[in-house]
């Protein structure tokens, strides 16, 4: 192989970054990486948002903003007694557990700031979906029951929203169909006391909505989780007895 080490450039930037001021805010300008001349090969990046940094606080103030819009509606709901359960999703303000907290924390950790739980969405983030119960059930108040896959390619991951729906590696499924164990997500929510309703959302590319509606209802019924009345190693079951535990102690 012949040795191209006295070709070999070091990289230069042209317009890396270059921002223009305008009436509706910033606008980040198209940026360029080129090798010097000589080379074979040039590196195009545009750039449409502000990465890889970003100005410190920008994130903040936007929560900030919004926690500001939102705190009417949230006292009001308060005032009635009714929940506000925002549904997580990819491409929203509040798309997972870490800008949930960051949005609960700018209301003051109101009470009426909780969740829709949807495992689909988590599913297309490579999310704990079944560890997220555990650590965010005192706020989950509903539960959309939506089912979804992830399927990477060579050619797409998490970001191939721009390929039609059937050629995505995240897409939603219908219920069953999909990778979402829902066995441990109605046992996890069992466990922490969730009541409330299991919804069915459906949505899917390959199946057809009314046979997806007709399997959807007893797939979620056969999940449904009667709480038991007492342990299931509670044989005695009779009350505790002083008396006789300290004389099997031999006490």
């Amino acid at each position: 192989m012949e040795n191209k080490s006295r070709n070999r450039n070091f990289v230069t930037y042209n317009n890396f970054y270059k921002a223009k001021s305008k009436e509706h805010g910033h606008r980040v300008v198209a940026s360029r990486f080129q090798f010097q001349q000589g080379c074979n090969v040039t590196f195009e990046f545009y750039i449409s948002c502000t990465w890889p940094q970003r100005p410190a606080g920008l994130v903040e103030e936007g929560f900030k903003e919004l926690a500001t819009r939102w705190l009417p509606i949230l006292n009001f709901a308060d005032e009635h007694g009714v929940d506000i359960a925002y549904e997580l999703h990819p491409g929203e303000d509040l798309y997972d557990g870490a800008t949930f907290e960051m949005f609960l924390e700018a209301t003051g950790n109101h009470a009426r700031v909780n969740i829709n739980y949807d495992p689909s969405h988590f599913i297309l983030q490579c999310l704990d979906y079944v560890g997220f119960i555990d650590v965010y059930a005192s706020r989950i108040k509903a539960f959309h029951v939506k089912d979804a896959e992830f399927r990477p390619s060579a050619k797409a991951g998490v970001y191939g929203g721009y390929l039609g729906w059937k050629e995505r590696p995240g897409r939603f499924r219908s219920l069953g169909d999909g990778q979402v164990d829902f066995k441990q997500i109605f046992s996890r929510l069992t466990a922490a006391g969730y009541d409330s309703w299991a919804v069915l959302e459906w949505e899917c590319c390959f199946k057809d909505s009314v046979q997806g509606a007709a399997e959807g209802a007893p797939f979620i019924a056969s999940h449904l989780i009667s709480v038991p009345t007492k342990a299931f190693d509670d044989f005695a079951g009779s009350a505790t007895d002083a008396a006789r535990n300290r004389r099997i102690l031999g006490l």
